[in-house]
């Protein structure tokens, strides 16, 4: 996380106010609160435990990742979190540095959805983690969903602190870990990754998101600009090349990392994404890192990948100064049919938007959208695009949390200095964003210590809710409640059978009056964390009409289908709709 240019700042806070366009005067952005805490109502009880004990390790700092995913594929979606762990050796679990909150012993954690089980509407989960078989005791950082071995059961990629894990999911509610067996146990410090099947074959590969060269026997002492002692700057330490895994279709991988190209940069990796940036079909893969230029691996389809983030105007800001990009979401927001970048940024830095010409070159907008001024003041981390009142257009929502100690925190005693609120931006739908602001807000207005966040509808009514990972906090589960009281239609897409996740697939959606919006089957993005694969398109309060759905398969091929309902799920299954190319 490194120092910003001041004066790219400066620029970017100037055109904020000069260079905006006018906001309608219809759009009232402070109503009451879109979303409600439900997490204690829920029966989700984790904390997350960072390690903290005074020596200022710069591992604890991070936080770490959740998923939200159907393991037991009964149609709602569970929760997967990642724990932390102590940190240096031979120290020791106290009363100060572990609270009575948190489980023994220290594991990641499985929670089911047990919704409407007791015949009520509320949303309940349960806590299945030994009885699903996973110890998970690393000091966790990301996870990545995805079905690697086409079986029809959703398996997890845990990123770690150390050796990585896979865990294949036995479909009778257990999983086993085979990272072993598959090869993939990268030992480098992991933060978030993606599963990707980047060479087309119908089988899911492995993208690896590596940090920094840090250990904690080779932690340096770092301090702030007034000489307290502080979290370092990622720049102390040496970057680390990220990991590429093609899936052999065995059980196992191997690792092409250098074949494939991507071996000949060294990064400094927090987000990881994978998307078709430049309309070849070929899948690319988008790196946000820490401190130094991003990279933009445009997919050759041969097998290699190219670097080409300096020439699309991704790789550093508008001053070409590489940034400290943590988090990041891919999504069409402006309806243009490509798909857009966001990247959340430190404080002083603030997040940025670019913005797709169509062809894979990029332009920062981040002043003109409204973005510069409101998000100047925070550190982002997770951060996904989601249409939080189904107005038909993508508002953002970005998790926050420092990574330098805040004085006034420490002047008034706080163990762990780093909170700051989270912010929900309201797209107006002329490529600008204002912040969703009201007085005592009860879920935007809490300081905490955000980090990862996973976005998915779980009670099934058609909206967007949020899953907020806090470093040395509780996780929250945060309910919609804006959402289903506009017009929607949702898709899952999948093979012929119906069991396994397009990972990558396009979805085009036109309605009767020719208007059309772009979606992408995907889980990957934000930080360390894993959403919901199926898409959901607020329809805004329209009458009921009937809709077609063009689909691009991640093969290429094409289909689809006509007269489809709003108001409900509908499971497209590949090779069951029209036409076909």
């Amino acid at each position: 996380m490194n120092h910003p240019s001041t004066r790219h700042k400066l620029y970017l806070l100037i055109a904020a106010f000069a260079a905006l366009p006018a906001l309608p005067a219809e759009r009232d952005t402070t109503p009451g609160s879109p979303f409600i805490d439900i997490t204690a109502a829920s029966g989700l009880d984790f904390v997350h435990f960072n390690g903290m004990s005074g020596e200022l390790y710069y591992a604890e700092m991070m936080g770490s990742g959740a998923a939200l995913f159907d393991y037991d594929n009964d149609g709602d979606l569970d929760i997967y979190l990642v724990q932390g762990a102590m940190l240096g050796a031979g120290k020791k679990i106290s009363a100060a540095t572990f609270p009575p909150q948190h489980e023994l012993p220290l594991t990641d954690r499985l929670y089911r959805n047990d919704s409407g089980d007791d015949g009520s509407d509320l949303v309940r989960f349960t806590d299945v983690t030994k009885a699903a078989g996973i110890l998970a005791s690393a000091y966790g950082m990301g996870v990545a969903t995805g079905d690697f071995d086409n079986d029809g059961h959703i398996d997890l990629y845990i990123s770690n602190f150390g050796p990585n894990q896979l865990l294949h999911n036995n479909g009778d509610g257990t999983f086993t870990d085979v990272t072993a067996a598959a090869g993939v146990g990268d030992s480098a410090w992991s933060v978030s990754s993606s599963f990707v099947d980047y060479d087309g074959d119908g089988l899911l590969d492995i993208y690896v998101g590596n940090y920094v060269d840090y250990t904690i026997a080779g932690n340096k002492p770092c301090r702030s600009t007034t000489s307290a002692r502080d979290y370092c700057s990622p720049k102390v330490y040496r970057p680390q090349a990220d990991t590429l895994f093609r899936n052999l279709g065995d059980g196992s991988f191997a690792d092409v990392s250098r074949a494939a190209g991507i071996r000949e940069v060294s990064g400094g990796a927090l987000g990881v994404v994978a998307a078709d940036f430049n309309g070849d079909m070929a899948v690319d893969i988008y790196v946000a890192n820490d401190g130094v230029p991003n990279q933009l691996w445009i997919n050759d389809g041969e097998g290699r990948f190219h670097d080409e983030a300096y020439l699309s105007g991704v790789a550093v800001n508008m001053d070409g100064a590489p940034e400290a990009s943590m988090g990041l979401a891919v999504a069409d927001f402006d309806g243009d049919g490509d798909m857009d970048l966001l990247m959340t940024h430190l404080a002083r830095e603030t997040n940025t938007l670019y913005v797709n010409d169509g062809s894979g070159w990029f332009e920062d907008r981040t002043a003109t959208a409204g973005l510069a001024g409101a998000s100047f003041a925070y550190t982002g981390f997770g951060t996904v695009w989601l249409d939080y009142d189904n107005d038909g257009w993508l508002d953002l929502f970005v998790a926050n949390g420092a990574v330098t100690r805040n004085q006034e925190l420490v002047d008034r005693g706080d163990p762990y200095p780093l909170g700051q609120k989270n912010q929900l931006f309201v797209n107006f739908g002329n490529a600008r964003f204002k912040p969703f602001e009201i007085a005592d807000e009860p879920v935007f207005g809490v300081t905490e210590i955000s980090r990862g966040v996973a976005s998915g509808d779980i009670d099934n009514d058609g909206d967007i809710d949020l899953l907020v990972v806090n470093n040395a906090g509780p996780a929250r589960l945060l309910l919609n409640q804006a959402g289903n009281h506009a017009g929607w239609i949702g898709f899952r897409l999948t093979d012929a059978d119906g069991l396994v996740d397009q990972l990558g697939a396009l979805v085009t959606l036109s309605d009767p009056v020719g208007n059309v919006r772009l979606g992408r089957t995907a889980t990957d993005g934000s930080y360390a964390s894993a959403s919901d694969p199926r898409l959901v398109f607020g329809l805004g309060k329209k009458e009921p009409a009937r809709y077609r759905v063009d689909v691009v398969w991640p093969d290429r091929h094409r289909e689809h289908w006509s007269g489809l309902d709003a108001g409900r799920y509908h499971t497209l299954k590949k090779g069951s709709g029209a036409g076909g190319e």
